[in-house]
C-alpha cells in the first residue's frame, strides 16, 4: 500500500549534490574532495549524500562525530571517514573497530585513543587538528612539539598511524582577509614542524567552501567542503558559483478560503485584510522549522507564482495572502517555502530576514517534517 503524501516535508535532490560536488571538484583542480556530511549532512541525509558524493568524485567524507561516522560504516559506506570532534572520554574504540579517522586535537585525546587502541588490539588511524588562528578546536603551537613527540613513540610502537594534519579557517568568506594568509603560514609551520620531528603527513588539509571556491592557494591535497555541497553559496554576496540547491522546503495546501475586508489574520490579528481577499492554509509552523520570528516576512511559491505569508507563524501552520491570484489554487496544491527552482523563495532570503546564515536555515527543518530523496541512482 502506497503511503500517504506527507503534508510538510523537505525534498532533497541527489542529482544536485552530485553537481555541486562536479563543481567543487573543478576548483579544486588536482586536490582529493572530502564532503563534509556532519549533523546529518546539514539534514539532507548524511548516507544519501555521502553515496551521492562519492558516485559523483568525492574521495572522501567528513564528519564531526564518532557516532555519525559509526553510522556511515553501518550504511555502507566504506570511503575513509574523518571524525574531528570528539572529547577525550570519547567511544574512540567503536571508531577504531569501524576503520575511522580520528581528529586529535590535545595530547589527552591522543592518549584516549591510544589507549583505545591497545584494549583492542589494533591501530588507530590519527590526525591532527592544529589551530592556525580560529583559536576554537585544534592544537595551540606551543603544544605541538609535545604532542608530536608523543606521537612518535606510538608511531613506533604500531599503536597509531598518522595520516594527516589539518585546520580550519576563520575568514574564508572574505577570500581576500590577510587573516587567511596568516593562517596559511602558520599551516605550514605546523607541517614543517612535523617534518622536523621525522613525521611526514600523508596529507594535509585546510579549506572550507568558501576557500574551495575562491582560494586555489589554499588546496594543497584535499579541500572540504560543507555547505556548498547542498547548493548554498559560502558567500552569497559573490553569486551562486553555478551550484544547485538540493533541498525544498514544501508542504501542501490544507484549504482555501475568503477574508473579508477588515478581517483579522492569525493570532493577535497582527494582519488586517485590506480588501476582500482569498487566502490559503499551509500546515508548516515554527514546530516544523518555519521560525515565528519570520511572520510577515516572506513569502511562498503556490500555483506558479510568489504570495506572501501574513499574520503570525503557529506551531502547526501559517497563512499565505493569495489576493487576487487565486484562480485555480485548491486544497492539496504544494506550496514552496523554499528551494532552488527559478522563482521559489531560497534558503538565502530566510538567512537575510533573519540576520543569520544559510547553513542555519536548512538545518531547521524538523519534528514532523518528512525527508524525501530524489535522483541519484535510487
Amino acid at each position: 500500500m502506497n503511503k500517504p503524501d506527507p503534508q510538510v516535508e523537505i525534498v532533497v535532490d541527489l542529482d544536485a549534490i552530485a553537481h555541486n560536488v562536479r563543481v567543487l571538484a573543478e576548483h579544486a583542480g588536482d586536490a582529493a574532495v572530502m564532503v563534509v556530511v556532519k549533523a546529518d549532512g546539514y539534514n539532507h541525509g548524511a548516507a544519501e549524500v555521502a553515496r551521492a558524493a562519492l558516485a559523483a568524485g568525492a574521495r572522501e567524507i567528513g564528519t564531526t562525530t564518532i557516532a555519525e561516522a559509526v553510522e556511515l560504516r553501518a550504511a555502507g559506506i566504506t570511503a575513509p571517514i574523518l571524525s574531528w570532534l570528539n572529547t577525550s572520554d570519547a567511544d574512540y574504540a567503536s571508531g577504531i573497530a569501524a576503520d575511522i579517522e580520528l581528529g586529535v586535537s590535545d595530547l589527552a585525546q591522543l592518549e584516549a585513543v591510544a589507549a583505545a587502541a591497545r584494549r583492542l588490539g589494533r591501530t588507530a588511524t590519527v590526525s591532527l587538528k592544529v589551530d592556525t588562528g580560529l583559536h576554537r578546536n585544534g592544537i595551540p603551537f606551543a603544544e605541538f612539539p609535545e604532542v608530536l613527540e608523543r606521537l612518535a613513540k606510538l608511531i613506533a610502537e604500531g599503536t597509531v598511524r598518522f595520516r594527516a594534519i589539518f585546520s580550519h579557517l576563520a575568514l574564508a568568506d572574505e577570500p581576500q582577509h590577510p587573516v587567511n594568509d596568516g593562517q596559511r603560514d602558520r599551516f605550514l609551520e605546523f607541517i614543517a614542524t612535523a617534518k622536523e620531528h621525522g613525521m611526514e603527513p600523508e596529507l594535509v588539509h585546510l579549506s572550507n567552501s568558501a576557500a574551495a571556491l575562491t582560494r586555489p592557494d589554499l588546496a594543497f591535497d584535499m579541500v572540504r567542503p560543507g555547505i556548498a555541497v547542498y547548493g548554498l553559496s559560502p558567500i552569497p554576496e559573490q553569486g551562486d558559483f553555478g551550484l544547485r540547491p538540493a533541498m525544498t522546503f514544501r508542504a501542501r495546501v490544507l484549504r482555501v478560503k475568503r477574508v473579508p475586508a477588515g478581517g483579522g489574520v492569525s493570532y493577535g490579528h497582527d494582519w488586517i485584510a485590506e480588501r476582500d481577499t482569498t487566502v490559503a492554509l499551509v500546515p508548516a509552523g515554527y514546530a516544523d522549522g518555519v521560525p515565528r520570528v519570520l511572520s510577515g516576512k516572506f513569502s511562498v511559491w503556490i500555483g506558479g507564482a510568489r504570495h506572501p505569508q501574513i499574520g503570525r507563524v503557529c506551531m502547526d501552520q501559517i497563512v499565505v495572502d493569495l489576493g487576487d491570484n487565486a484562480a485555480g489554487v485548491q486544497a492539496g496544491d504544494t506550496a514552496i517555502l523554499f528551494g532552488g527552482e527559478p522563482g521559489h523563495p531560497h534558503a538565502d532570503e530566510w538567512a537575510q530576514a533573519l540576520g543569520t546564515i544559510n547553513y542555519e536555515i536548512v538545518c531547521g527543518p524538523r519534528g514532523r517534517v518528512t525527508r524525501t530523496h530524489v535522483g541519484g541512482d535510487r
